[in-house]
């Protein structure tokens, strides 16, 4: 009986590599959005034959310069995330992505964080019906408020 050796990191389940060779043949920029216990993750990739090369990143931490209060990993604080990546990602030059989860399932705030993206200016294809209300964006749902407005404005005169 022969032995198999097994990749680590499909054995750790971190990657889905049928699943990357499909988004790699495609050759689009991609969105990956990674949330912490704490944070919210956003980059946008370009794939090229020595590694995936990080185009624009934006992290829930820059929430906090701006008067953010409560947590960092919802529903708005994914959304604002997503918008300010887009907006780095368009002043770079990029024009439409993918979403690629990988292995992690596809939950409302990575929604969110894609409507961001998608609010930004990119062109991402995503149906809206899997999207997040506009309640749910602006935090009516949420005990601590913040003025998601103020905050994406502050965004779109900072990035150009």
């Amino acid at each position: 009986m022969a032995y198999s050796t097994i990749l680590r990191r499909l054995r750790d389940e971190k990657t889905n590599y049928k699943k990357r060779k499909l988004m790699l043949m495609g050759r689009r920029d991609f969105v990956t959005i990674q949330i912490s216990n704490e944070n919210t993750l956003v980059q946008i990739h370009k794939p090229e034959m020595k590694g995936d090369l990080v185009i624009a990143s934006a992290h829930s931490r820059f929430l906090i310069q701006k008067g953010w209060k409560g947590s960092r990993k919802n529903v708005p604080a994914a959304y604002l995330t997503g918008y300010l990546a887009g907006k780095k990602a368009l002043s770079k030059g990029a024009k439409d992505a993918i979403m690629y989860s990988g292995t992690r399932k596809y939950t409302q705030r990575m929604s969110a964080a894609l409507k961001g993206v998608i609010d930004a200016g990119l062109t991402i294809p995503a149906g809206e019906e899997s999207l997040p209300s506009a309640d749910r964006i602006n935090g009516e749902h949420l005990k601590v408020k913040n003025d998601v407005a103020k905050i994406k404005s502050t965004i779109d005169s900072e990035v150009k």
